[in-house]
């Protein structure tokens, strides 16, 4: 049965997470493009070092994964998490901060909510309908273009891969998705999210502007298989903690 780990810096620091089951040639990883658009994306820093990938879904609250949140299985302090907003090149893009003590995570998926000071951003829209078997899926985010050190291959700009969503029963989806759960698997159709995209929007593949939030990217093997929790199954818990 394959089993997820969690991706970790050699100090122990959680910077690029996301869910691994077996290491996998680098020619295999990413394999995407470079993105043009993406205004709702945010990059998530701990200690000003790049962690995880997010989506302003309103224009005070980010979700991303809540494992991005934690270190050794204790909570990471408000005060060392930053968010850079605004720009596909994240080193051009504005900071802002966690709002102390504002933050909820899901009790049914790896989905945390973040709330911040007002963001001068587009936010992204929610899916209202679930994910279709065969739908292909755009997943964005900035994390790791290699295999053999993640941290030090994080990629500056907003990259993206393209992927297909496959029955929760599929062999290869094992150890990723639970029969009922919310999360959804997918097969790699033009690269593979990595280290540091965790947290990432998956969207519908639309129009500018008319692309929805489907999913947010917590796990892959780096090579044909991802996953990622369902906004559709989450939307009530999202509304009730961004409505406050």
């Amino acid at each position: 049965m394959m089993s997820r780990v969690r991706v970790l810096l050699p100090t122990a620091l959680v910077l690029v997470t996301g869910s691994v089951m077996t290491a996998a040639p680098a020619s295999a990883v990413i394999g995407g493009s470079k993105s043009t658009y993406g205004p709702w994306a945010v990059r998530m820093l701990v200690d000003g070092k790049p962690a995880c990938t997010g989506t302003a879904v309103t224009r005070q609250w980010i979700i991303s994964a809540s494992h991005c949140f934690y270190e050794q299985a204790q909570p990471i302090a408000d005060k060392r998490i930053s968010f850079r907003v605004g720009n596909l090149d994240m080193r051009k893009g504005t900071t802002v901060r966690p709002v102390r003590g504002r933050r909820v995570g899901s009790a049914r998926a790896d989905m945390m909510l973040i709330k911040v000071p007002p963001m001068k951003v587009r936010t992204a829209r929610l899916a209202t309908a679930r994910v279709q078997r065969g739908q292909v899926v755009r997943q964005y985010g900035w994390g790791a273009t290699c295999t053999r050190d993640e941290n030090a291959c994080q990629s500056p700009v907003l990259k993206q891969s393209d992927l297909r969503v496959v029955r929760p029963n599929d062999p290869r989806c094992k150890g990723y998705t639970t029969p009922g759960g919310s999360d959804f698997c997918m097969e790699k159709v033009s690269g593979i999210p990595a280290g540091g995209d965790s947290g990432g929007p998956v969207m519908s593949i639309s129009p500018r502007g008319t692309e929805t939030l489907l999913g947010v990217f917590d796990g892959s093997d780096r090579a044909k298989i991802a996953e990622a929790g369902e906004i559709a199954q989450q939307l009530t818990w999202i509304r009730s903690v961004t409505r406050r």
